[in-house]
């Protein structure tokens, strides 16, 4: 099988993952070749993501490096079956390949938490909102491109509709509540799905009201992705170039560190759900 000439964010993290545990246990790319009976240059490609790996050659790669820890081998080798295509893969012509890895992370978490300080999430956007944010950005988009984009981010929401959706953690600040995208009308018929969407099981919404002053990452918008084990955990923050994402153990304690200090001085769900009608209310 040819290597993939674009692998997602998903399968360049498994390969990154075997890489790690390879170099951790002192083994060369030759060692690894010699375990799997494949040329020494299939290896560079598997840690890569650019070609595949089945479960298990995953085991079998985990236990001759002595990783020990059964928990993140059983999530990687889980991550080396995924074989069905996600309903992101109908997009990869249309939008830059990070919308897709975004949908593809959101599809695969155990948890989301967000904190964002302008902008809502695109879980809990309605569509007219969406549309609206993209339209207010430099250089313009085309219509064709704008209308994928929206359908985009429609669809991502349909991981909260899931038998057993992720935790959605949301914490948003009231400059983001008050930001009019598309006109007060529009804005007030995103602030009424917001509390809606508040009212899940899985999904639970706190503000940060402006009377609460500063806090660490006040200036960052960061959604922090929990995997099956906290070792794949991934943080996605938004830049006008498009998404990075990240996932040392420093960094991800850091974003960790950051979302707990903005938690600590948001109000509780009950409270912001009658903030946010109170604003609802005021447009």
């Amino acid at each position: 099988m040819a290597p993939r000439s674009t692998p997602t964010a998903r399968q360049q993290r498994l390969g990154a993952e075997l890489r790690k545990m390879r170099l951790a246990a002192g083994m060369t790319t030759e060692y690894a070749a010699g375990l799997l009976g494949v040329p020494r240059t299939n290896v560079p490609n598997m840690e890569s993501g650019r070609s595949g790996i089945s479960p298990e050659r995953v085991r079998t790669l985990a236990s001759n490096y002595g990783c020990t820890d059964q928990p993140l081998v059983e999530a990687l080798a889980a991550m080396a079956g995924e074989r069905e295509k996600g309903w992101w893969k109908s997009y990869r012509e249309q939008l830059p390949v990070s919308f897709l890895d975004i949908a593809e992370l959101e599809w695969h978490a155990k948890r989301v938490r967000i904190a964002l300080s302008v902008h809502l999430p695109g879980l809990l956007q309605t569509e007219e909102h969406a549309r609206a944010v993209f339209e207010a950005v430099i250089p313009r988009l085309p219509k064709a491109e704008v209308d994928a984009r929206v359908a985009h981010r429609m669809e991502r929401q349909q991981v909260l509709d899931r038998p057993n959706p992720p935790e959605l953690d949301v914490i948003i600040h009231e400059a983001a509540l008050r930001m009019e995208f598309g006109g007060s009308g529009v804005a007030r018929r995103q602030l009424e799905y917001l509390l809606a969407m508040s009212e899940r099981d899985a999904v639970t919404v706190r503000v940060i009201p402006f009377k609460a002053g500063g806090f660490p990452g006040a200036g960052q918008s960061v959604v922090y992705v929990e995997s099956t084990v906290p070792q794949l955990d991934t943080v996605e923050l938004d830049s006008t170039h498009g998404p990075e994402f990240i996932d040392s153990e420093t960094q991800l304690r850091k974003y960790r560190a950051q979302l707990d200090a903005a938690a600590s001085v948001a109000l509780a769900p009950d409270a912001s759900r009658d903030f946010i009608r109170t604003l609802a209310d005021d447009l």
